[in-house]
């Protein structure tokens, strides 16, 4: 039975891409699923789908609602949560997802660079593991479903 694996946070970089040829080339059985990664359907989801509103606000309300439907639904159904903190925004909802799978008992990884540890120092603490690229996603995957180490780099 497939381990569901979901990747939160940042979607201006390859690093959901680095994980998914990874666990292909490894065979692991893995599926997974993330939110949303076009920025401009996100963020218009909810006037395309709703109508138009009268204000930004409740632009970005009614797109957040939606939003929220699958990704509430799919860390509900992972295995693994893994959370992706990147150097250029602030991913607030990155750290929202974070908390609410932590709320919910699932087992939490979380990704970023060394600068940001003070900064997520609680996330971390709710994580299991806290890694640095995107391959060691796939090495704690590997390891945690076959008990295997990775080679040495």
């Amino acid at each position: 039975m497939p381990w569901h694996v979901y990747l939160s946070g940042e979607i201006h970089s390859d690093w959901r891409l680095r994980i998914a040829n990874a666990i292909l080339d490894e065979d692991l059985d893995v599926e997974l699923s993330a939110p949303v990664t076009n920025h401009a359907n996100s963020d218009g989801g909810g006037v395309a789908i709703l109508g138009e509103q009268p204000s930004d606000y409740w632009r970005d309300h009614v797109g957040a609602g939606l939003n929220a439907i699958r990704t509430r639904t799919l860390i509900e159904q992972s295995d693994v949560v893994v959370v992706r903190f990147g150097d250029e925004y602030k991913q607030w909802n990155a750290a929202f997802d974070a908390g609410y799978a932590a709320a919910l008992g699932k087992p939490l990884i979380t990704l970023h660079p060394e600068q940001h540890d003070h900064a997520l120092k609680e996330v971390d603490r709710a994580a299991l593991a806290v890694a640095r690229e995107p391959e060691q996603i796939v090495d704690v995957l590997r390891y945690v479903l076959n008990g295997k180490l990775p080679k040495r780099r």
